[in-house]
């Protein structure tokens, strides 16, 4: 899942990665955000640079649908569509309609880790067998040798337990979180703790489960109860046991399968994602999620520099790095963008945001090829930079 790897960037088929990571990141991926105060989201009143993007997704990449929402230096909040919500009714895109997130999900446990660090009740230098004894064993792999921010830093080197065909082929099945570590752990560690980086999913499944275990709540409520209540998101939720459908009104998500054919995956499952991967939001909530991230909304000073500090994560691209749950990439305008990214069948996502306010999220109904995936991020950087 690319639920996935940091921005604008397309994961691998190994695993899951938002804006950087796995095809169908469990699935991995990209970055997005800045301080968003009350505005209004309209149209823009005629073909701009961005609408332009969002029509060559569609009529050269072949996206069914792609939808863009821009928050300018001025402050101001606009949404865009562009192709079909449906491919076979041929119904119009819903402005702003829900997506399932992907590896944006990544930066939302990332924060309530983070929280329950600044509550003091977990420590980004312990163990991760200080808060699952024993869990985490396996050939090369010791939980008492992987701290919680390497978790959070994609430097554990564990094994990815994301398998991309399985989920294609049984999307609806529902996956405990325990039976996905366990793919996990039969395989062989790749790399010693803390000796480089490498996206893996299976990082943020741990993550959830140090949640899970310290408050003694189901993740998805922590998530809810923390940040989505908290800042006002009113279309992002963290889906429960079962819920396979969107909530509101959102366009068709595909797959393009091998002859060429379109594949509707609107409706599966996110079991399999979790922690990595299961957030279901619109362009709109991500921009004000990582906004309010940035902002110092959802945490302390401390903590927010913490989740800021990266390492090299070229892997997604020159100049990347990735820091805890959050990625930054480079503009070509200067500076960087901040934010993460998603993919997941159905559903590609990637934005930015930067320090002085400009935020930008992208998304279409596809999981893209490399090259829509390239166009996709240039599309965000033209969008935060001009």
């Amino acid at each position: 899942m690319n639920a996935h790897a940091p921005q604008q960037h397309r994961p691998n088929r190994r695993g899951a990665r938002g804006g950087v990571a796995a095809t169908v990141t469990a699935v991995a991926a990209a970055v997005v955000a800045g301080v968003l105060a009350p505005a209004t989201a309209s149209a823009a009143p005629r073909p701009d640079a961005v609408q332009q993007r969002l029509d060559a997704l569609v009529q050269q990449d072949g996206a069914p649908a792609a939808l863009a929402t821009v928050k300018g230096r001025d402050g101001r909040t606009r949404t865009y569509t562009a192709g079909v919500g449906d491919v076979t009714t041929k119904a119009k895109v819903p402005r702003d309609g829900q997506l399932r997130a992907g590896s944006n999900t990544k930066p939302f446990t990332a924060v309530v880790v983070l929280q329950l660090v600044a509550e003091g009740k977990v420590s980004l230098d312990a163990s991760v067998d200080t808060y699952l004894p024993g869990l985490v064993r396996g050939d090369g792999i010791d939980g008492r040798n992987i701290t919680v921010r390497q978790l959070l830093q994609h430097t554990t080197g564990l094994p990815e337990y994301f398998d991309h065909d399985t989920v294609l082929n049984d999307s609806k099945r529902y996956y405990e979180p325990r039976e996905l570590l366990g793919t996990a752990l039969a395989k062989k560690a790749h790399f010693a703790p803390g000796a480089q980086w490498e996206y893996c999913n299976t990082n943020y499944l741990l993550a959830g489960l140090i949640i899970q275990k310290v408050t003694g709540r189901p993740l998805g409520e922590e998530v809810n109860k923390r940040i989505v209540d908290r800042i006002g998101l009113r279309h992002t939720y963290f889906p429960t046991p079962g819920d396979t459908k969107l909530r509101e009104a959102h366009p068709e998500g595909y797959y393009r399968t091998e002859d060429g054919s379109l594949r509707n995956y609107t409706e599966l499952d996110p079991s399999w994602g979790w922690a990595a991967g299961a957030v279901v939001s619109t362009n709109t909530d991500l921009t004000t999620f990582f906004g309010a991230l940035l902002g110092g909304r959802l945490l302390p000073a401390a903590q927010l520099a913490e989740m800021r500090t990266t390492v090299p994560a070229e892997a997604f691209g020159p100049g990347v790095r990735y820091g805890l749950g959050l990625a930054s990439r480079p503009l070509s305008c200067g500076g960087v963008a901040w934010g993460h990214g998603g993919t997941i069948p159905g559903y590609y996502t990637a934005g930015g945001a930067t320090d002085d306010g400009r935020a930008v999220n992208f998304a279409v109904t596809l999981i893209p090829d490399d090259d829509t995936a390239k166009h996709v991020g240039q599309a965000v950087d033209d969008a935060l930079c001009h």
